[in-house]
């Protein structure tokens, strides 16, 4: 599958890629976001607490990052993900995700305010 193009380095999302997986329906584009919003959080903490299973937890992170144009998350969760496998950098790369998050999250609650 190709790589989707980069999101601007001012925005934690790229609204294009959005509209295009929504097929432009913002009532769906803003149900997704709301989603995603809830989904980042408890992976993370789950990440967290449950270090065994950290890995997956980032693979499934990635996913829906990428799904909704939030491919900064996805960068850090995939380097979250290679940082497990390899055993180098983990606490750093735990970090980047969590900052990922706060940011695309902080977009996303400012794109969803009525």
């Amino acid at each position: 599958m190709p790589s989707p193009p980069l999101a601007p380095i001012d925005s934690p999302l790229d609204l294009d890629h959005l509209a295009r997986m929504t097929l432009g329906d913002a009532e769906l584009e803003r149900e997704v976001l709301a989603m995603f919003a809830e989904q980042a959080v408890r992976l993370v903490a789950a990440m967290t607490a449950l270090p065994a299973e950290a890995g997956a937890l980032a693979h499934k992170l990635k996913g829906s990052a990428r799904g909704i144009g939030a491919f900064a998350v996805a960068d850090a969760a995939g380097s979250l993900e290679t940082a497990i496998r390899t055993g180098h950098g983990r606490p750093h790369a735990l970090a980047a995700l969590k900052e990922a998050v706060t940011e695309a999250r902080a977009a996303i609650e400012a794109m969803l305010k009525p």
